[in-house]
C-alpha cells in the first residue's frame, strides 16, 4: 500500500492496483512473494491443484451444494413453527410473547453462534466446524421434538440455533474460498437457490403437520434430513480454507526437509504469538470488526433491518390469513410460497446482473465498491412491496394482492442483500467468515427482536400504517447508507489495517 498517496486521492482518482491492495492490511500487502523468498510456502501461479480457487468446477459446486442443502434444513427449522405457534402455545401453556419467543429464540442463537464459529473456521478449517455444528444441531433439534415444557422447548431451540448458525459464518467464507470475484454472482445465486426455498417450505410443511399430525414431527422430520446431510457432508465436503491448506503444506515440507524456516504468510502475520493469543485474537475479530469498522457497521444495519422486517412478516403472516381472511392453518401456510418465490426471483435476477456489472467495471475499477450500485434498484421494490402488502391486508382486498406485495418486497430485499453480501466477501478476503459473523450478529438480533413487538404494533396501528412506518424507516436507512459506502468505502478499507 502506498503511504505517499492521500486518502482523498484513493477515493477520487482510484488506481485499480491500489484499490485492490486496499482490501488487505498493510502488513499482508508488504509480505514477500514466493519468487522473492524460496522459504515462503504459497500457492503456485498461475495454477495450483490444491488451491480451492483452481479446483475443477465440479468440485467447487460439490462443496457449494452441500453447504446449500445444509443451509436449507437449518433455515427451514427457523420458520417451520410459524403456522403452528398457536397449537404449540396451547399444549405447552405459553402466552403470546412466550410462543413468539419459542420461534425467535432460534434466531437469537444465530446472532451469537457465528461470533465463535466464524473465527474457529479460520483456525481449524471449514470442514471440521461444519461437521461439529451438524452433530450439535441434530442433537438439540431432536430434543425440541420431545419437549414437554415451554422452558425445555425454548432452551433446546436456542441451542439448536447455535449449531445452525454455523451456516451463516461458513456460507460466505466457503464461497470466497472457492469462487473468484467475477463468479461471485453466479455462485451466490446457486448457493441461495435451495436455502431460500426453506422460507416457504418450512411454514407449508409446518401448516400441514400442525393440522394433520403432532407438531413434534416438525422437528423429528428435519432431524432425519439432518442425519442424511451429516453422512453426505462427511464424504463430499473438502477443506476449502486456503491458509489452512498452506499451513498443512508447510508442516509437510518442514517435516520432509527438516528445515523449520519454511513459513506461510498467515504464520508470518501471527509472528511469535502463542496459540492461545492467536485463538483469542481470532475469537475477538468479529467484535472488533463490528465495533471499529464502518463498512461492517453499515452493511450490518442495511441487512439487519431487512432481515428483521422479513421475520416480522413471517411471524405475523399466518395470522392475517386465519384471522382476517378466515382461512385454515393449512392454507395459510401455502401463502408463504410468495416469500420464497420473491427471494428466488431476486437471487436469480441479481446473480447475472452482479457478474455483468462487475465485469463491466473491472477494467476501470475492480474494487469491492463496484457491487454497491445494484443496491439502489432494490429500494423501490423492497419498501413499495411492504406498503402494498400492508394496505392490501388492512382493507382485506383479494388475497393475491397481499401475496404479490410480499413477493415484490422479498424480491427487492434479496436483490439488495446479495450485493451487500458480495461486497463484504470481496472486502475482507481471508477473514470473510469473521466479517460475515459480525454482520450476522446484527441481522439475527433484529430477526429476534422485531417479531416481539410486531403483534403490539399491528394491534395499535393496523397493517397499513404499521407497514408504512416500517417502510419509512427502511427508506431512511437504505438510501444514504449505500451512498456512504460508495463514496468512502475505498478510504475506509485503506485505513482498516488492524483487521487481522
Amino acid at each position: 500500500m502506498e503511504t505517499s498517496k492521500s486518502q482523498s486521492e484513493i477515493v477520487t482518482a482510484p488506481d485499480p492496483v491500489e484499490l485492490e491492495m486496499a482490501r488487505i492490511p498493510m502488513t499482508a500487502a508488504t509480505m514477500p512473494t514466493k519468487d522473492s523468498d524460496p522459504l515462503l510456502v504459497a500457492f503456485d501461479e498461475p495454477y495450483d491443484p490444491e488451491n480451492p480457487l483452481d479446483w475443477p468446477t465440479g468440485r467447487k459446486w460439490m462443496v457449494t451444494d452441500v453447504l446449500s442443502a445444509t443451509g436449507f434444513n437449518r433455515i427451514m427449522v427457523s420458520t417451520i413453527m410459524a403456522p403452528a405457534l398457536s397449537t404449540i402455545a396451547s399444549e405447552l401453556n405459553m402466552n403470546s410473547t412466550e410462543s413468539a419467543m419459542s420461534l425467535s429464540i432460534y434466531l437469537l442463537a444465530t446472532a451469537f453462534g457465528p461470533l465463535f464459529i466464524g473465527p474457529l473456521s479460520e483456525i481449524y478449517g471449514r470442514r471440521v466446524v461444519l461437521h461439529a455444528s451438524n452433530v450439535w444441531f441434530l442433537i438439540w433439534n431432536v430434543l425440541c421434538g420431545f419437549a414437554t415444557t415451554k422452558g425445555t422447548l425454548i432452551a433446546a431451540r436456542f441451542l439448536a440455533g447455535f449449531g445452525a448458525s454455523a451456516i451463516y459464518a461458513l456460507g460466505g467464507g466457503v464461497l470466497g474460498d472457492v469462487w473468484r470475484p467475477e463468479q461471485r454472482g453466479r455462485s451466490l445465486g446457486v448457493y441461495l437457490l435451495i436455502p431460500l426455498l426453506a422460507v416457504a417450505v418450512g411454514p407449508v410443511i409446518g401448516g400441514f403437520m400442525a393440522a394433520r399430525t403432532t407438531w413434534r414431527w416438525m422437528f423429528w422430520a428435519t432431524s432425519i434430513f439432518q442425519g442424511v446431510m451429516i453422512f453426505v457432508a462427511f464424504f463430499s465436503f473438502d477443506e476449502t480454507y486456503g491458509p489452512l491448506i498452506l499451513r498443512r503444506r508447510a508442516d509437510r515440507i518442514r517435516k520432509e526437509t527438516r528445515n523449520s524456516n519454511y513459513y506461510t504468510q498467515a504464520e508470518r502475520l501471527d509472528g511469535d504469538r502463542s496459540p492461545g493469543t492467536v485463538l483469542g485474537r481470532a475469537l475477538t475479530r468479529p467484535l472488533r470488526l463490528l465495533l471499529f469498522h464502518p463498512i461492517i457497521q453499515v452493511s450490518a444495519i442495511l441487512s439487519g433491518f431487512n432481515y428483521g422486517i422479513m421475520y416480522v412478516t413471517i411471524s405475523t403472516f399466518s395470522e392475517i390469513w386465519t384471522s382476517l381472511y378466515h382461512q385454515s392453518v393449512e392454507i395459510s401456510g401455502l401463502h408463504y410460497i410468495a416469500f420464497s418465490l420473491g427471494e428466488l426471483a431476486g437471487s436469480q435476477v441479481g446473480a447475472p446482473l452482479m457478474d455483468y456489472w462487475y465485469k463491466r467495471q473491472q477494467s476501470r475499477n475492480p474494487a469491492p465498491e463496484s457491487r454497491i450500485p445494484l443496491m439502489f434498484p432494490s429500494i423501490i421494490a423492497s419498501w413499495g412491496g411492504i406498503l402494498m402488502y400492508g394496505w392490501a391486508a388492512q382493507y382485506q382486498v383479494q388475497w393475491s394482492v397481499v401475496d404479490i406485495g410480499v413477493f415484490i418486497a422479498m424480491f427487492g430485499m434479496q436483490l439488495g442483500g446479495m450485493s451487500t453480501t458480495a461486497y463484504v466477501i470481496d472486502a475482507y478476503g481471508d477473514h470473510t467468515s469473521s466479517a460475515m459473523a459480525a454482520s450476522q450478529f446484527f441481522k439475527s438480533l433484529m430477526a429476534f427482536c422485531f417479531p416481539l413487538f410486531a403483534p403490539s404494533m399491528y394491534q395499535a396501528l393496523g397493517y397499513g400504517w404499521g407497514n408504512s412506518l416500517l417502510a419509512l424507516v427502511g427508506m431512511l436507512l437504505s438510501i444514504p447508507l449505500p451512498i456512504f459506502l460508495w463514496k468512502y468505502g475505498a478510504r475506509l478499507r485503506a485505513k482498516a489495517m488492524s483487521t487481522y
